[in-house]
């Protein structure tokens, strides 16, 4: 474990809420090591000449193209970036597996979603919980690219309920193999696996159980697939029913113990989930990119249609997003790889710290879920209005990058599940005592029925009174939900209404801040002058947010609280989102858009 490590003051998850996180301490994508920029640069090579250049044979459903390319890059280490050594993989830390998987998955949602089935839930959970027989076996054919992965969990009627499958696992007479008979749906790769992950249910068991199951066309045992679906997006994505009937499988490919299926399968999304994130950051470049070039080069009424203040604030909105998408998503990682030394340090398995490394930030995995994908989805639908007529056209780019995003807010749990699940573990942790909520929450309380002071702040230093907004932004999520856990406490999960609101609050206080705090960093060792549009984004980004918590601090307030009680509620949240020096957003959106429309594209990482 590095130096910096040990001396930085690493807070745990969703401790971001209560506690200071230095500007020194965060990591940044300016942060990226010589050997990373290379790994980014050979990765983006690749894209632009397999995927990229020919992104029409991933919309016509050439789905041999899509394995054929899942090859090459298994070729170039790129399928075993997060795999050991020992297994043929290349054995680099979690900002590395993020970088890979960010600048990998932004030319197709395709070939993205070919490659976060295989090197995630297709061949992680056999990496971080097969034994070493089963790893040696299959790991380094995964690693390789020799054979591709696949993930057998949801069924027709276990969706989010993933637990309620009805596959069964039935111990064989002579106790050598269990018999697996059922139906999954919506299974990444299916047409071209070599292995599956499959899921079920031994006897009653409480909880379901993993099993490796290899897959041989010429030899089904037991095997059949169902056509291609036929999809909205991710067109070249082999996306097939699979169907077992008595599928022989050796008792050595159970997967961990029986009955921890359940925990593999959550643990597996939890590393999806932030994988995902990343996963949907080149898609933003490339698409700012498209559309920035286009509106320099459309001319409407004699000018080229970047030159009009509508255009403008499309531009910097998506840019903005993009530049806090990557701020959050990079600082998160970092946290995650730095626990995993921590682990490792204190004597933890690779395996057993790369799972609680994880585990730890499973808040922050499930904010940056929603987040990017909902911003990716924003960015395609204002990249589609920027083209206007064209956008529509299957011949632009635009329209099929709209279709594939829109998967992203689906898979690894819908984010309707993350926004619950984010608040819901937040509380757990509070009641562990691994996050201290109910002293703060308690402070706010107390601060809400005191006199406001009235001295007049020094906003000289950079992001002074940006810094103080977040802080009060806390006390927002601290207020709503102090109040609602004691209103309801265990019942609080059944008002998913509520969660939502508060979610939302906690997803923009994430999200801001870490923006804030990568700018301040850089302007600290580059210089302020540097940073002038980093500057003016994060300054937008904080006004957005701000807005999003007025209203969603109101519709939980009035959701649950009531006469004196409302009120002093909502006269707090006028007092915490109050600006004493309002920002000119017209003037930080031209400036952003004036620098892309320069850059002819994005232009911050």
């Amino acid at each position: 474990m590095s130096t910096e490590t040990l001396n930085k003051d690493i807070l745990r998850g969703g401790q971001f809420l209560v506690k200071e996180t230095k500007a020194e301490d965060v990591f940044t994508p300016e942060d990226f090591s010589e050997e990373q920029k290379m790994m980014r640069d050979s990765t983006k090579e690749f894209v632009d000449r397999e995927l990229w250049a020919h992104w029409e044979r991933f919309e016509s459903k050439d789905y041999a193209y899509t394995a054929e390319c899942m090859k090459k890059a298994g070729e170039l280490g790129l399928l075993g970036v997060a795999v050991p050594e020992a297994y043929d993989g290349l054995g680099m830390g979690f900002v590395s597996t993020m970088l890979v998987c960010d600048y990998i998955s932004g030319a197709t949602g395709s070939f993205s979603t070919a490659f976060g089935a295989h090197t995630g839930i297709g061949t992680m959970p056999i990496s971080l919980y097969g034994n070493e027989e089963q790893k040696k076996k299959y790991v380094s054919k995964l690693a390789t690219g020799e054979w591709m992965g696949a993930y057998c969990l949801t069924e027709p009627g276990a969706g989010s309920d993933a637990n309620s499958g009805k596959t069964k696992a039935v111990l064989s007479d002579d106790g050598k193999h269990y018999l697996i008979s059922g139906q999954k749906m919506w299974i990444s790769n299916a047409g071209f696996c070599n292995v599956m992950i499959v899921f079920a249910r031994i006897e009653d068991d409480k909880n379901i159980t993993g099993f490796i199951v290899e897959y041989d066309p010429n030899n089904a045992n037991g095997i059949s697939l169902g056509d291609e679906e036929k999809k909205l997006g991710i067109h070249s994505s082999s996306t097939r029913q699979v169907f077992f009937s008595d599928t022989k499988v050796p008792v050595e490919n159970m997967l961990s113990e029986r009955g921890n299926g359940f925990k593999i399968a959550m643990n597996a999304l939890n590393v999806g989930r932030i994988k995902l994130a990343a996963a949907c950051l080149d898609a933003q470049r490339r698409v700012i990119g498209e559309a920035t070039k286009y509106a320099n080069e459309r001319i409407q009424f004699k000018t080229p249609i970047m030159n009009f203040g509508a255009i403008k604030s499309k531009i910097a909105e998506m840019a903005t997003n993009t530049y806090a998408d990557e701020s959050a998503s990079y600082r998160a990682a970092k946290n995650i790889e730095d626990r995993i030394a921590i682990r490792q340090a204190e004597g933890n398995s690779h395996q057993e710290a790369e799972l609680k490394g994880v585990e730890e930030y499973a808040i922050e995995c499930s904010i940056l879920k929603v987040a990017v994908s909902e911003d990716v989805q924003n960015t395609t639908d204002e990249g589609i209005q920027i083209f206007g007529g064209m956008g529509f056209s299957a011949d632009t780019p635009m329209e099929s990058a709209w279709r594939d995003a829109r998967i992203s807010r689906i898979y690894e749990g819908t984010n309707e599940i993350n926004r619950m699940l984010a608040v819901g573990m937040l509380v757990k942790k509070a009641m562990k005592g691994h996050v201290d909520l109910l002293n703060p929450a308690m402070k706010v309380a107390d601060e809400l029925t005191g006199i406001p002071s009235f001295d007049t702040p020094d906003y000289s230093a950079l992001f002074a009174e940006e810094k103080e907004i977040i802080a009060k932004m806390k006390k927002v999520f601290l207020m709503v939900a102090g109040a609602a856990m004691q209103k309801f406490g265990p019942q609080l999960e059944e008002h998913q209404q509520l969660l939502m609101a508060a979610s939302d609050i906690l997803i923009e206080i994430y999200m801001a801040e870490s923006t804030i705090l990568r700018t301040e960093k850089n302007a600290k060792r580059f210089g302020e002058d540097s940073q002038e549009i980093q500057i003016a984004m994060s300054q937008l980004y904080l006004y957005n947010a701000v807005d999003i918590v007025i209203k969603k601090g109101k519709e939980g307030i009035v959701s649950f609280a009531e006469g004196d009680e409302q009120r002093m509620m909502l006269m707090g949240l006028k007092r915490f989102t109050k600006y004493a020096n309002q920002p000119n957003v017209v003037a930080l959106r031209t400036k952003i858009a004036d620098k892309v429309a320069a850059e002819n594209g994005y232009c911050f990482s």
